[in-house]
């Protein structure tokens, strides 16, 4: 099992690995290469090969630790799905056959311990294999099952390190899995399980106790019912918090809450762990008791109160502990969630830029789990109802469930939602599968995440905007149009994304990736969107009336759009011809404009500031800066210089325009600034122009009223064509919108004017 690696095949399958979720050619390639690789079944004989294929795929979950396992759970799934309904099925075989040799050299592994004086120490190799085995027990627990007795006596590992203690995680979750699944398991065999989790939930921290007592829910409640041996448990760590509840309600001025930290923490982590799998108001456990409990509520309660004591005592940094604490108390009673006192506190915490990430975490992470939680009550609900379809109230139970969850995720939706435009990329990460949760179980209408999930499409790592593209696939499956229908409103939100995470606040925000195929941020939603055309068309006018003087788009923005629309994967050439139609259109009506308000705002100011002798002067200037003018208002003629214009006919130009200005340097400012949406047009087109290797004449026949076969044709795309709009670049950079105006400066934009 210790055998040498091979770093750049596992690098190499990461890579490919991590795919899995892309669009569906990649998707199927992924799928194709890793059956052949990893799930078909390999000779019994040739033990060689199985060991080849067994550190190949531990290597590889082991190079996934810190980025999750989302993708082999999706393979895994994608693999077996594929061969539900055939009779020959391979890859469940393989995955047979798999788990079987992962348990073998798990144990060959441990006699070769046995042996040596490293003995307690668990190495990266078989934690890898452990984790392997749970990701299959995740998907298909039935194959663990002959298993299960080999795994319990590794939750007696002596814990020295931080890989003994994934080892007890893992195994923990693989036998909450596969215990209920057993049919008929001794009695010595459960009862010696139930000890060794009592003893992981009394000696060690937060992580072992979350999922020793989740093991602990699922033996006890599906298996052998030992209600009173949790009871003993709850009631040794409740007692602790009533006694310490009360000592502080006696003296609040007492600083018992202090110095006892840890053992609060530590009794109110454990209660509300127990809380979340065990319902201690059902008959089982009031038969320990001659009253009812009302435990769970009045533990959130309590945890609510202790939260206050502690913010008085000035224990912050335990907020978190607490956050997590009481997401335990409402997954077993949602109703909670509804408290004002809840709801004030949660949308605060998301809202709120200046609260701390890891509690904005948590909050995120308790509404993730609890949607967890009821989905998995729901396909069981569902699982339920198919065996005993007659009665109903099995169904009623449901939909009361799906109605509850449906109200929750209205409260907090919006705040999750905003919670995409953290800077933090972890914040995003949980806020997009609070969303993608809410999502799948139908629980709100999709129209009012569509612009968010284009944003989050735009995200710099791979998996968020793969999980968020996935989403909208799924969305435009079901409902026809929403995508087209939030497609500009996305792509602002995408810039807002963006805003966020640009971590040099100096350089503007651009639209394209920073990689080798420059590709545009926003190309997933254009590739949705161009196979209609009609939606396609109405997508890119939409997109440029943004450059519009009129719609007040600030020019960073625009730069993004124009980054957008240069690198979109247009396929045929009507699509780049139809966006440099419009924009002729465009420049001819705004680009004249912005240049005749320009002219007349010096006429007047000019009329009411210089004498009237000096008027045939004026008439003479004005008429030169017509001349000037008269080029650049035709969007089809070329904007050069002729070649008999010296540099003193243009500083002659300059100082003429100079003396028309105004005192009131504003409507210079609104000039340079407006005339970058202009500029940024200029340079689309001449960028599409280059990119694609069109000709003026074929520019000028295009009509977008022609028959769309016309202009079918695919483009031939020349590599090395980049789209750098240097004056505005130059314009953000200097921020010249908020500098101070300058001789220098107005000499810029009179320039700007001229050319």
């Amino acid at each position: 099992i210790e055998q040498p690696t091979f770093p750049k095949i596992t690098e190499m399958c990461v890579k490919m690995i991590r795919r899995v979720n892309d669009e569906e050619g990649i998707k199927k390639l992924v799928n194709e290469t890793f059956q052949k690789l990893w799930f078909t079944p390999t000779p019994h004989h040739d033990k060689e090969a199985m060991t080849r294929k067994i550190l190949n795929i531990t290597d590889v979950v082991a190079a996934c630790r810190d980025t999750g396992y989302d993708w082999f759970e999706q393979l895994l799934q994608n693999l077996l799905k594929s061969e539900e309904d055939a009779s020959y099925k391979p890859v469940k075989k393989a995955c047979t056959q798999l788990v079987d040799n992962l348990v073998e050299h798990i144990l060959k592994y441990e006699e070769s311990l046995s042996d040596s004086d490293n003995k307690g120490v668990n190495s990266g190799r078989l934690v890898a294999c452990i984790t392997t085995l749970f990701l299959f027990s995740k998907i298909r627990p039935q194959l663990m099952v002959k298993h299960a007795m080999t795994m319990q006596p590794y939750l007696t590992t002596k814990c020295s390190t931080q890989n003994d203690f994934m080892v007890i995680c893992n195994v923990a979750k693989i036998l909450e899995l596969v215990v209920p699944l057993m049919e008929h398991p001794s009695e010595t065999f459960l009862a010696t399980i139930e000890e060794d989790l009592m003893k992981l939930i009394i000696k060690y921290g937060m992580t072992v106790v979350q999922h020793c007592v989740s093991c602990l829910g699922a033996v006890v409640n599906k298996v052998t019912q030992n209600y009173k041996f949790v009871w003993a448990c709850f009631n040794r760590y409740y007692g602790a918090l009533s006694k310490l509840k009360s000592q502080h309600q006696e003296d609040p001025n007492s600083t018992i809450l202090t110095a006892n930290k840890p053992a609060l923490l530590r009794s109110l982590f454990t209660v509300g762990a127990l809380c979340r799998h065990f319902d201690f108001d059902q008959e089982d456990f009031k038969g320990n008791s001659k009253e009812p409990h009302e435990i769970n509520t009045a533990l959130s309660k309590k945890q609510q109160l202790i939260g206050k004591d502690k913010a008085d005592q000035g224990v912050s940094s335990s907020r978190c502990d607490i956050g997590k604490i009481s997401g335990f108390a409402f997954i077993q009673h949602p109703s909670l969630m509804f408290e004002q006192e809840v709801k004030t506190l949660y949308n605060s915490i998301l809202s709120d830029k200046n609260c701390s990430v890891n509690l904005k975490i948590q909050v995120l992470k308790n509404l993730q789990t609890y949607l967890q939680e009821e989905d998995t009550r729901m396909q069981q609900a569902d699982r339920d109802w198919k065996k005993v379809a007659k009665q109903e109230d099995l169904k009623e139970m449901g939909d009361i469930s799906s109605g509850m969850s449906s109200s929750i995720m209205q409260l907090y939706l919006k705040q999750v939602l905003e919670a995409f435009f953290h800077t933090q990329s972890s914040v995003r990460h949980f806020a997009l599968n609070v969303i993608a949760l809410t999502l799948n179980q139908g629980l709100i209408h999709p129209v009012q995440c569509v612009p968010y999930l284009i944003a989050m499409g735009t995200d710099p790592e791979p998996s968020m905007r793969n999980k968020a593209d996935q989403q909208l696939v799924e969305i435009d499956k079901k409902y026809a149009g929403f995508i087209h229908m939030k497609a500009v409103a996305g792509m602002k939100m995408s810039y807002q994304v963006q805003q966020a995470i640009n971590t040099c606040p100096k350089d503007p925000v651009r639209g394209f990736r920073h990689d080798e195929s420059s590709s545009a941020l926003c190309s997933h939603l254009y590739s949705m969107i161009r196979g209609n055309r009609q939606h396609r068309r109405a997508f890119l006018i939409s997109l440029l009336n943004l450059f519009d003087d009129t719609a007040k788009t600030e020019v960073n923005m625009l730069l993004y759009i124009a980054d957008n629309l240069a690198c979109f994967p247009y396929q045929t050439q009507e699509e780049p011809l139809f966006i440099m139609h419009h924009i002729d259109i465009t420049l001819s009506v705004s680009g004249s404009n912005l240049l005749q308000s320009f002219k007349e705002s010096m006429v007047k100011d000019k009329k009411k500031e210089r004498k009237p002798s000096s008027d045939e002067e004026t008439e003479s200037d004005s008429n030169s800066g017509s001349e000037s003018e008269e080029e650049p208002s035709k969007p089809r003629r070329s904007r050069k210089r002729v070649d008999s214009d010296s540099d003193s006919d243009e500083e002659n130009d300059i100082n003429a325009v100079m003396k028309c200005l105004r005192e009131n340097s504003a409507p210079l400012i609104e000039f340079a600034n407006v005339s970058q949406g202009i500029l940024l047009l200029l340079m689309l087109k001449q960028h599409l122009k280059n990119l694609c290797g069109f000709s003026d004449s074929k520019i000028q026949k295009y009509s977008p009223s022609e028959s769309a076969k016309v202009y079918d044709k695919a483009i031939n795309r020349k590599t090395g064509v980049h789209f750098h709009p240097k004056q505005t670049l130059d314009f953000l950079r200097s921020d010249m919108a908020n500098s101070k105006i300058t001789e220098e400066v107005k000499r810029s934009i009179v320039k700007q004017y001229l050319d």
